[in-house]
């Protein structure tokens, strides 16, 4: 006889073991109509979830963060499950809720096309109409692998050993379409609506990590009502008129191409604009009292292997060998040259602080996903600078630095 108590501490007594539909059921038609999932001891859980003792509860709507979330996940679903029922051989990795939508991983030979989105959901919407129900079952651990590579869904087969083991495998039904997943998920297919569009297609490393093979990530947005998601799509092509690779061309100021992915090229203008960047800064850091410097592009292994770079950093760098079977790489930061400049010569603590700058090009390894135009590059200029200063003088130091640049970013507003 399990007694239920709500978040406004009122409770409910119950004869016999109740899902928590039923409790949303109890309390009102329009609570139950609304209702996605429920939270139990502050886990969420599917409203079938039977509970059987005293415990909190909250009942989940469609109209919360969190509701909206499980319908976002469920729509990542139901997008995998149309994909693999218009391209068989298709196999399927994570599909996660984000913000403002949802995306899924696939292993697909073919490239998806933008004309492949529009049969995508359309066959979503009819998955959606049919009103699938939703099924959960806990698998042994070793049943589900087995099936798994039975099925060659070997994305899956890893995913199973990165559970914890003191967590269930559970597998979500959508109909006939099943995925490995934790949950929680709406009860049927027809709760997500027809409020989505998927919106575009990227790639994508498995579990991010550039020595995995890359994956074909399609994206897509998902909202309880129409008005939300119309309002959402109109800010899609707004922000797309703003985009500032877009500007760049169109304002002859930089541009960007595949011969030097994440790289820069800028145009008279661009430069001028970006050299006068550089010049007030400069001006901001000589009367802060740096002295400006300028070190070497390319580096020996052995500077980045004293650094600790070379072991913490080494996949990020670009690396080069010369004629003289040396192994070079193009500096990622400035760090070592600056030290290699204060080395030189005898230095007296009546030199410190000494404060050095350097605006040094630098190269770091991105992966191709993840560059997006200026905000995410392979190749910049690094505003760098390394104070050296006696262990009585770091907080002063400290101070004036955030005081600088506090004020620099003032100027920019």
């Amino acid at each position: 006889m399990p007694i239920i108590t709500l978040p406004d501490k009122s409770t409910r007594e119950f004869p016999d073991s109740v899902s928590g539909l039923e409790v949303a059921e109890s309390i009102g038609p329009k609570l139950a109509k609304d209702a996605v999932a429920v939270r139990i001891g502050g886990s969420l859980k599917d409203l079938e979830t039977v509970i059987d003792r005293d415990i909190d509860i909250e009942i989940v709507t469609r109209d919360s963060e969190e509701g909206l979330e499980i319908l976002r996940h469920d729509a990542a679903h139901v997008m995998a499950e149309a994909v693999q029922e218009l391209f068989p051989g298709t196999k399927i990795a994570i599909g996660p809720a984000i913000k403002d939508g949802f995306y899924y991983d696939f292993f697909r030979k073919e490239p998806f096309t933008l004309q492949d989105l529009e049969k995508i959901e359309k066959k979503m919407k009819e998955i959606v109409e049919k009103d699938e129900p939703t099924k959960r079952e806990v698998w042994e651990r070793k049943k589900a692998k087995d099936h798994y590579k039975k099925i060659g869904e070997n994305y899956k087969v890893q995913l199973v050993d990165s559970i914890p083991k003191d967590q269930e495998v559970s597998i979500y039904y959508h109909g006939k379409w099943y995925d490995l997943c934790r949950g929680p998920h709406l009860s049927s297919t027809g709760k997500i609506g027809k409020h989505f569009k998927l919106t575009k297609i990227s790639g994508a490393y498995w579990r991010g990590d550039s020595n995995n093979e890359m994956l074909q990530r399609i994206y897509g947005t998902a909202w309880k009502n129409k008005n939300d998601l119309d309002q959402h799509m109109e800010m899609l092509i707004e922000a797309e008129k703003r985009d500032h690779r877009k500007l760049g061309r169109e304002m002859d100021l930089f541009h960007f191409q595949e011969e030097s992915p994440g790289s820069v090229f800028w145009h008279t203008k661009g430069w001028h604009l970006f050299q006068t960047l550089i010049n007030y800064m400069k001006k901001r850091q000589d009367a802060a009292g740096y002295l400006e410097i300028n070190t070497p592009d390319i580096m020996d292994k052995s500077l980045w292997e004293k650094s600790g770079h070379w072991e913490k950093f080494g996949d990020s760098m670009f690396t080069t060998e010369a004629k003289e079977d040396k192994i070079y790489a193009l500096k990622p930061m400035s760090c070592p040259g600056a030290v290699q400049v204060y080395k030189q010569g005898i230095k007296s603590y009546r030199d410190l602080p000494l404060r050095l700058a350097e605006f040094g090009k630098v190269h770091r390894y991105e992966p191709s996903g993840a560059l997006h135009g200026l905000m995410r590059v392979r190749g910049f200029t690094q505003d760098d600078a390394h104070i050296f200063c006696t262990e009585d003088q770091i907080t002063e130091e400290c101070k004036t630095v955030c005081n600088l640049v506090l004020s620099i970013y003032k100027d920019f507003g």
